[in-house]
């Protein structure tokens, strides 16, 4: 099971002459691990893998020590050796650690390439950007695509979109209840309570949980924050919504997507269309059966915007590309994505019959997008979309 292009990226860098610090960030079992194993075994050095990924947070002492092994194999051959460590935000100060480790290295020229892995991509980012500036090279690992589920496990349109793609759960997918278990157990809770709370200041853990299943509940509706606060007991301010909501997209779970418009301060202060990013988080939250997604026509049709919209999400991650919504009063195009004057609207329908798209005609007068797009109903069929990239569509061919 391997990851082709993010495999030949990693492999290509790390047999590269030039060291650089090479980060992957991307949310929990997405197969970063499985990634960088498969690039140890066929990158022809000596390597050292250690996971910081414990209930208590490791100390300085225990990082030193890591590099200091990775330093032993780096001398004793030729052309260096590679030193992995996993879950790298869980070790205290790592980012200050690292820095002096691999400034110090570069001093006395040890031809030690180091790989950093991170299950939260937002806290990684930041320790970066203030300890290790011109020293690091960031490799986004995002959710799995429909085209790499199907091409590994054979799934179909329907058992992706029920199922979501987190590979490791994917054995499951044929006993439900257990499929379920897993995600809500294995993956949400672990993302939550180490992750997130373990990792950063949450003054209300219950809130952020309750936001993070409401979003679920909501995904791909535009929901003011206002009316998340009716929604939630102590829910505290907008605010405080607004920064939860942060993490939890910084964790590769939900995200608020904000409203397209050519004034940057009305867009940061709109509605967030709600939004997963992965929906066997929807789905395993719902307690719906599979028979109960399939029979109810407008839960159907969410599922199918919220399959969309984190296929357009995840596959945008470092290509500079936005993801947001458009809406004046009853008209709404679900999604615009934009990278610098290129503009592409996006209308999804899960029916097929024909329908009129008031939305996008609109949007269309007042902004001139480059291409206007329907997925489902009558135009690209959705398992085709889920094919392709954000960028393929803002003409990367």
């Amino acid at each position: 099971m391997k990851r082709s292009k993010l495999y030949q990226l990693l492999l290509a860098r790390v047999r590269e002459p030039r060291r650089f610090v090479q980060v992957l960030a991307g949310p929990r079992q997405v197969g970063k691990t499985t990634l960088v194993r498969q690039v140890m075994a066929d990158c022809g050095l000596p390597s050292h893998y250690a996971s910081a990924d414990e209930p208590s947070l490791r100390d300085q002492a225990w990082l030193e020590q890591q590099w200091d092994l990775g330093r032993l194999k780096a001398r004793n051959h030729p052309d260096g050796a590679l030193l992995i460590i996993d879950e790298i935000q869980k070790a205290a100060r790592w980012t200050e650690v690292v820095k002096l480790l691999w400034d110090a290295d570069t001093h006395s020229a040890t031809p030690l390439k180091v790989i950093l892995l991170g299950s939260s991509p937002l806290l990684i980012q930041s320790g970066l950007t203030e300890s290790l500036a011109g020293r690091f090279e960031t490799i986004p690992v995002p959710h799995w695509s429909f085209a790499e589920m199907s091409e590994c496990f054979g799934w179909d349109l329907e058992k992706f979109l029920l199922y979501g793609a987190y590979p490791g759960a994917a054995p499951l997918a044929d006993d439900p209840e257990r499929w379920r278990s897993y995600i809500n157990d294995s993956l949400i809770e672990t993302t939550l309570s180490r992750d997130i709370l373990l990792l950063t200041r949450v003054d209300k853990p219950a809130l952020l949980r309750r936001l993070f299943q409401l979003a679920c509940c909501y995904s791909g509706q535009i929901l003011a924050y206002q009316k998340m606060l009716g929604q939630l007991v102590d829910a505290g301010n907008t605010v405080t919504l607004a920064h939860y909501l942060q993490l939890l997209e910084g964790a590769g779970m939900v995200a608020g997507l904000q409203k397209f418009s050519g004034n940057q301060l009305r867009q940061r202060a709109s509605s967030p269309k709600l939004q997963v990013l992965n929906t066997a988080l929807m789905t395993a939250q719902s307690g719906r059966t599979p028979d109960a997604w399939r029979g109810d026509g407008d839960a159907w049709g969410r599922l199918i915007e919220s399959a969309v919209g984190a296929h357009l999400c995840n596959t945008s991650i470092g290509t500079g590309i936005t993801v947001t919504y458009w809406r004046e009063k009853n008209l709404e195009v679900d999604f615009v994505l934009q990278r610098g004057d290129a503009l592409v609207a996006i209308e999804v329908k899960s029916g097929g019959r024909k329908q009129t798209l008031p939305g996008i005609a609109a949007f269309d007068k007042e902004y001139h997008p480059t291409a206007k797009l329907l997925v489902g109903g009558q135009g690209i069929p959705i398992s085709e979309f889920l094919q392709a990239p954000a960028a393929h569509w803002l003409g990367d061919r």
